[in-house]
């Protein structure tokens, strides 16, 4: 499955699938505002977002989304049996955030973050319980007895902030220290995880670390390791971190990298007090690396430029120039990236494979969700692969074609099938103007639901299923028969299936 020539306007869409290809008609009418708007670096939000004037899409009134006390937490939720496990992957309040945001760069970045930082639900409800998982991944702060923001909350708080305070963040975040087991790290015994993976996932990259620097990070993070402060009668009884000075390593610890500005590699020793310094002068050393700017470029390239053919080494070259001259500030960097000539090439329009949660929201985007249930989105995304809090391992997911194995793309369809069915009189109502003939309404279907753009036998298939049934009429029940079906074919068709 490889995508198609660009269509002519496909310029003024590239700027609609910065946003996960939130593809919506009043998205796309606006396009060439918004590209005006990250050309000029004005219109950008007080907290560091890059923004729009204009709406991004309608308020999603018709999604039905359950809440409770919490609204991590649903007031069905059997705690004493473990059902959180099944509830926290359908958690409604994130597929509709990602829905109706008026800020989608900024929830396209949480997805990019939460995939870089990969931490998943089960180990930390193993630990803790199925209410403390989902709350250490999925509270809000302001909805939270102890105030405690879960790591999602976090990394959108941050999204397009500086990588040193996102680093820092995450090396002291309750899910990842128990993820990584952080928690465990102790002076009689260093526990590695996290510290192998801040540089070869997180920062560095494999092939720019040693292991014995792998030992070395493990005893810099020696004793940042969780308490339990708070009362279980009012709820505030919580985890959170706390640098533990007396399970910290306080010897010299060398690395194979500088350190310092002055190229010097090793961390002094210091007494237990003043340890904390030291896992803050290695993530410094690691935010400030070259490595790390071309490690961060090419994942970004990948996410928002192509995931075909190698990665364009002036792209990498550039976007890492910008990460470093403005000290890490990944608004510049978006920036950067978004104003580049290679995201507006030609050849990088549709040029990924939309991940499961982005052809969720895109094809709700596209088709209309007036009345559809949140957790009839969610429930199928682990049959196409991906569940959201739950990444595969460390690593986070597979992506590029390893999404479309047969029962992902038969799920895909399925969904598609069920959202087109549910809105068949949204669907027909709207294009009743364009019913005239077959080929009016295939081309208004192909436009609403823009995709890359249908080969010749695509294209043919859709007309033969339009006209099997004989005379064309363009009625309202011919239409009410017709337009789910033919969206249906669309959306699961392989040309939607790229961004």
């Amino acid at each position: 499955m490889v995508p198609g020539p660009a269509p002519p306007d496909a310029g003024a869409l590239a700027i609609t699938r910065v946003p996960g290809r939130l593809g919506a008609p009043c998205e796309k009418k606006h396009c060439r505002a918004r590209r005006e708007c990250l050309g000029s670096g004005e219109k950008t939000h007080p907290n560091g977002h890059l923004r729009s004037t204009n709406r991004t899409s309608p308020p999603a009134r018709g999604v039905r989304c359950p809440s409770g006390r919490a609204r991590y937490l649903r007031r069905d939720v059997d705690l004493a049996s473990g059902r959180y496990a099944r509830e926290l992957r359908r958690d409604p309040r994130r597929c509709r955030r990602v829905h109706r945001s008026e800020r989608p760069l900024q929830e396209k970045m949480t997805l990019f973050w939460h995939n870089h930082f990969a931490t998943g639900y089960t180990k930390i409800a193993g630990a803790y319980g199925a209410a403390e998982g989902a709350r250490y991944l999925a509270a809000k702060a302001s909805e939270d007895p102890a105030r405690v923001r879960g790591q999602i909350e976090m990394l959108r708080d941050n999204a397009l902030g500086n990588f040193r305070d996102i680093l820092i963040n995450i090396a002291k975040d309750t899910a990842m220290l128990v993820f990584l087991d952080g928690r465990t790290n102790t002076k009689a015994k260093p526990q590695e995880n996290f510290g192998r993976e801040i540089m070869e996932l997180f920062t560095v990259g494999v092939g720019n670390y040693t292991e014995p620097d792998v030992y070395s990070a493990a005893r810099v993070f020696s004793g940042w390791n969780l308490q339990q402060p708070g009362l279980a009668a009012d709820g505030s009884r919580h985890y959170e971190f706390i640098y533990n000075a007396g399970q910290h390593e306080t010897t010299a610890k060398t690395f194979s990298f500088p350190i310092y500005a002055d190229g010097g590699r090793t961390i002094p020793a210091r007494s237990a007090a003043d340890g904390q310094q030291d896992g803050v002068d290695l993530i410094n050393a690691l935010a400030g690396s070259p490595n790390t700017a071309r490690y961060l470029a090419t994942k970004l390239y990948r996410f928002f430029v192509s995931e075909f053919g190698p990665v364009n080494a002036t792209f990498v070259d550039r976007v890492a120039s910008v990460y470093l001259e403005s000290r890490y500030d990944m608004k510049a960097v978006m920036r950067a990236v978004l104003q580049s000539p290679e995201f507006w090439d030609e050849s990088a329009y549709f040029a990924r494979y939309a991940w499961p949660v982005e052809f969720v929201v895109r094809a709700l985007k596209d088709i209309g969700w007036v009345g559809f249930s949140v957790n009839d989105a969610l429930n199928p995304l682990a049959n196409m692969g991906q569940i959201l809090f739950e990444p595969p391992d460390v690593s986070g997911w597979d992506a590029g074609q390893t999404w479309f194995s047969t029962s992902a793309m038969l799920a895909r369809m399925n969904f598609a099938s069920s959202l087109a069915t549910n809105q068949k009189f949204n669907l027909a109502r709207t294009a009743k103007n364009a019913s005239k003939t077959p080929e009016a309404l295939l081309s208004y279907f192909t436009d609403a639901l823009v995709g890359a753009p249908n080969d010749s036998s695509t294209t043919a298939e859709l007309m033969n299923y339009l006209r099997a049934t004989g005379t064309w009429t363009g009625s309202d029940v011919q239409l009410q028969a017709k337009a789910p079906g033919l969206v249906h074919l669309i959306a699961g068709s392989p040309e939607y299936q790229f961004v």
